[in-house]
């Protein structure tokens, strides 16, 4: 259980009260600290399972952390980016949420697949059936990452809006990814609803 691989893991989960608590009421420093511990967490995503492969130490409690770990990162980050105010500039604090107007719908897919996903995945568990994490769930995962990443990095430049522009530009690819891979999960679950 305590495997360097599964310790990565279970840090991405401890880590992510410390982020929502630099994302409560963010100023351009809070938004600094957040996106280096962010980018320290995004690189354990990385690192566990390279390591629990590499080490030959997979174990199924590593598989039922990762993609738990993941979600439960990216909601929390979703959700106080949602309530989290931008700078206009350091001269203007306390602007638009960082996610914000029409931008809440791929915040929503991306919400909702992960639930729904969850519960499908529950659900094939029940009747024994498993589904991997395909190469493009993983593409989904890291441009996720990638648009929460450059999202708080706006926070802490607001200064050059172009940084927030790609996060949320990302944001919507993420989404599209997110809405491409949650019917495939859903195809596969739909074979066993007998």
């Amino acid at each position: 259980m305590l495997t360097l691989p599964n310790l990565l893991t279970l840090s991405r989960i401890l880590a992510v009260p410390i982020l929502v608590f630099l994302l409560w009421k963010p100023s351009p420093i809070d938004y600094a600290i957040t996106y280096v511990l962010y980018c320290l967490v995004g690189i354990t995503d990385y690192f566990d399972g390279y390591l629990a492969r590499a080490q030959g130490t997979v174990s199924r409690l590593g598989q039922f952390l990762d993609p738990i770990a993941d979600k439960i990162m990216v909601v929390a980050v979703i959700v106080m980016l949602i309530s989290s105010r931008q700078f206009a500039s350091l001269e203007a604090p306390g602007g638009e949420p960082v996610i914000h107007d029409y931008h809440i719908v791929p915040a929503l897919i991306i919400l909702l697949r992960e639930i729904i996903v969850s519960g499908l995945r529950e659900f094939l568990a029940g009747v024994q059936v498993s589904v991997p994490v395909s190469r493009l769930a993983k593409w989904k995962t890291t441009l996720q990452l990638v648009a929460l990443g450059a999202l708080i990095l706006g926070g802490a430049v607001p200064d050059l809006p172009w940084v927030h522009d790609v996060g949320l530009a990302s944001l919507w690819a993420a989404a599209t990814l997110t809405l491409v891979t949650g019917w495939d999960y859903l195809r596969v679950g739909l074979k066993h609803m007998d």
